[in-house]
């Protein structure tokens, strides 16, 4: 437990009141803290100490190649029309060509490949065909180190979606809709199942005590129309009053932001006490998807920034969904045009909303950026994040060459700025496998994995 007066826990520690428990950032005040509890464990960590963050990001349905693909390699590339928003950033990712999910083939199976790319993804394992409870997948990788470092945390994973939440019925051609929806898995038959809303997300990262506590806490801030942080006002002035000039500053900054995202999830939900204090939340998804998944990355952000949790998924949207994009004048069904068949008019369309998509990458990778960690390095360079798809073209459906950017420079262990042409081949897990290396836990399998990725 941490020693400093006005807050609990350890490294960074809790504001606490009522029903609330608000992580805090990285001050300079918890530098003891986190050399010392990095002695111990080292874990998840960075060669400065740092927590070393993870995050996966997927896309659904393929991308236009002919605008995804870069031209040249090393750090003289150039980027496709896709990456137009990512130009700025260009040093802090890397684009890898190459990579494949065999499992997320037919192998003797027949259709459903928009739910077999979804349960590969992360598990790099063949789904078995089947619409029913007898589900049988494999442990996703996210899930693999949360089992290893989760304990560090608050909460061992987040896992987020924009999309419906389904865990059970048919869908994809006979295939089971927990596939298909469900990028995380805890076990071979059991999925992580993703939290779409946007007020359930904040009360996870800061509601404290059980059920009844949360529920309660909520109804009062709806019935009298307060902040999250009313609840913890004393806590932080108590600390407030302990800090240095910079942390002050910082902390200021942090629950401004906390208060900005508590408002925006406030505008897009009925407000009022539920009939039962016991019921979920109102709706809070906003209209606009574009919203959605910018609250959502802003809430990973802050998970990762008060070491709430070091891992993350997030399903964007599930493979084979038929969005239409008229905020970017795409009034057609994404799943629908990705069966473009050649024609112009819909791979055009399919670049369109691959740079929306992108957009959304470059939105939460700056900010990562801008956010200072307790070594004084950004998030970003703190950070492993795998974007994209398994889905490479939507016509043919194939599970090679798929569209991956990896982001962060994993304290220091990645070299970004790259397009890395991999000249053959090459599983995702062995990608994975580097990632849990650079995490500290040692597994020498993961999937179909053929060795350890070293060209990152």
């Amino acid at each position: 437990m941490s020693t400093y007066p006005g807050l609990t826990g350890s490294r960074r520690g809790f504001l606490r009141g009522l029903g609330a428990a608000v992580g805090l950032p990285a001050l300079d005040i918890f530098r003891p803290l986190m050399a010392a509890e990095t002695a111990v464990h080292g874990l998840a960590t960075t060669a400065s100490g740092a927590p070393l963050r993870t995050a996966f990001l997927y896309i659904p349905n393929g991308v236009n190649l002919d605008y995804w693909r870069p031209n040249g390699t090393t750090a003289g590339y150039k980027m496709g029309a896709t990456f137009k928003s990512m130009e700025a950033l260009r040093e802090d990712f890397q684009i890898f060509t190459g990579f494949e999910q065999q499992f997320a083939r037919a192998n003797g199976d027949g259709p459903g490949d928009h739910a077999r790319g979804v349960a590969t993804f992360l598990t790099s394992c063949q789904a078995r065909k089947t619409a029913g409870s007898d589900i049988n997948l494999g442990i996703s990788i996210d899930q693999v180190a949360a089992n290893a470092i989760g304990s560090q945390t608050r909460l061992p994973s987040l896992e987020l979606s924009a999309d419906g939440v389904r865990k059970s019925g048919s869908c994809d051609s006979g295939y089971s809709c927990a596939y298909q929806f469900n990028l995380s898995w805890r076990s071979n038959n059991q999925p992580m199942t993703p939290e779409s809303s946007p007020r359930a997300v904040f009360e996870r990262l800061f509601g404290a005590g059980d059920a009844k506590e949360r529920a309660d806490s909520l109804g009062r801030r709806y019935a009298t129309k307060k902040s999250m942080l009313d609840f913890i006002q004393h806590d932080a002035q108590a600390l407030h009053r302990r800090l240095g000039r910079t942390d002050q500053h910082k902390l200021d900054e942090y629950l401004t932001g906390v208060r900005e995202i508590e408002k925006q999830i406030e505008k897009t939900e009925a407000m009022g006490l539920p009939p039962d204090p016991g019921q979920a939340a109102p709706k809070s998804e906003p209209n606009s998807y574009e919203d959605h998944l910018r609250m959502m990355f802003d809430m990973m952000v802050l998970a990762f920034k008060t070491d709430s949790t070091r891992i993350s998924t997030f399903l964007m949207a599930h493979d084979g969904s038929n969005r239409s994009f008229g905020e970017i004048g795409v009034n057609d069904g994404h799943h629908n045009i990705s069966h473009h068949q050649g024609k112009k008019e819909n791979t055009e369309k399919i670049a369109k909303i691959d740079r929306f998509y992108m957009d959304q990458l470059a939105y939460f990778l700056d900010k990562m950026k801008k956010t200072e960690d307790v070594d004084g390095k950004s998030l970003l360079h703190n950070s492993m994040i795998v974007y994209g798809g398994c889905i490479s073209d939507g016509d043919r459906h194939n599970h090679d060459d798929l569209p991956i950017v990896i982001a962060g420079n994993a304290g220091g262990a990645f070299k970004p700025g790259r397009h890395v042409d991999l000249g053959e081949n090459v599983p995702m897990a062995n990608l994975y496998l580097r990632m849990l290396e650079e995490m500290g836990v040692k597994e020498k399998r993961f999937g179909d994995s053929t060795g350890v990725l070293r060209k990152i």
